[in-house]
């Protein structure tokens, strides 16, 4: 091992907010909460959140993850994940006589509702976002004929649309703020009468973690971002952080995926978490680098959150009695 160059000073400045969203925590207990009160399993579709963590202690306590919904046998109960499915998925599972619980995040629902909202009125609907993201297959799902996904600004010149005077951009909730105006204005560019959906489809959450990285990428040699790497907003934090002028900036699972030659020069180390992290994963990054001289830790607040959204109104009836009754054939109604 080489000598390392020690900085004088060592801190870290832990970014807030951070970590769990109110859609998060609330899909994450809605999982709890249905195998408490039905018992196990409980089948859910897709990943609840982009979280190995935590999709490993849900499957512990007896959480099925599958793929599709047709991998959930007859007469069980199937949890739709945190960024939403198409209606055809709901038909699937009417089908495959399942009860659901729809965890599907209430900002992801009102972009669906949006999307069938002004494919009902004709537009031509520009859906920024990741081409393959969950969030993205399910919001297109509501208006296929309708919908054209736009992946960043450099996707723009790629777009066509059978009437200019007759379009509206809508967007995936995870994404970079400062990416999404660029790729909108991109857009505005082509089409000058291009209309904005009522209020910003970015969730708040992701805006205020974007916004924390930014005040602290700007003082940090190094900024670790926890999260699974296919949790968009997560993935969002690190270019944030890199755009915002921090030198270095990596993103991991937990403590055990840092290389300690990150710290070489180090003098300010940046930490944060995306929306689907639980704080568990970030008290183990905090503790590592304090083993490592970094035991000074300043907060830095960009915002408070204080929303809350109820648990799926599912949770409230009796779901395996539904289930039978409708593989029985009989109606579950009442």
């Amino acid at each position: 091992m080489g000598t390392m160059t020690t900085p004088t000073s060592r801190r870290v400045l832990l970014a807030a907010p951070r970590g769990y969203c109110a859609g998060v925590d609330r899909a994450v207990i809605a999982v709890e909460q249905a195998l408490q009160q039905y018992g196990a399993p409980v089948y859910v579709r897709h990943e609840i959140v982009h979280n190995k963590y935590v999709v490993k202690t849900l499957e512990k306590k007896g959480a099925i993850f599958v793929d599709e919904t047709e991998e959930v046998p007859p007469g069980n109960i199937v949890i739709f994940s945190a960024h939403g499915v198409a209606p055809t998925v709901h038909d699937e599972a009417k089908r495959g006589k399942l009860a659901t619980i729809d965890a599907t995040c209430p900002l992801v629902t009102k972009v669906h509702k949006e999307a069938v909202r002004y494919a009902k009125e004709d537009y031509d609907i520009l859906l920024i976002g990741h081409e393959g993201h969950e969030e993205v297959i399910g919001t297109s799902g509501e208006a296929p004929d309708h919908i054209t996904l736009v992946d960043g600004p450099e996707d723009v010149q790629n777009v066509e649309v059978r009437d200019p005077d007759k379009v509206v951009w809508l967007s995936q909730t995870t994404l970079s703020v400062d990416e999404t105006m660029e790729t909108v204005d991109a857009l505005k560019g082509r089409y000058p009468n291009l209309l904005s959906p009522p209020s910003d489809d970015i969730c708040y959450a992701t805006q205020n973690r974007q916004t924390a990285v930014k005040q602290m990428g700007a003082q940090a040699d190094l900024v670790i971002v926890v999260g699974s790497k296919n949790s968009s907003n997560s993935v969002r934090l690190v270019e944030v952080a890199l755009g915002a002028g921090a030198k270095d900036a990596h993103l991991v699972d937990g403590a055990e995926e840092i290389d300690e030659a990150w710290l070489e020069g180090v003098g300010t180390v940046g930490v944060t978490s995306g929306a689907s992290v639980p704080e568990v994963l970030v008290e183990g990054v905090l503790e590592w680098l304090a083993q490592r001289g970094y035991e000074d830790v300043e907060t830095v607040t960009s915002a408070t959150e204080s929303i809350h959204f109820s648990l799926p109104k599912e949770l409230r009836r009796d779901l395996r009695a539904e289930a039978k009754a409708a593989t029985d054939g009989e109606s579950a109604a009442e």
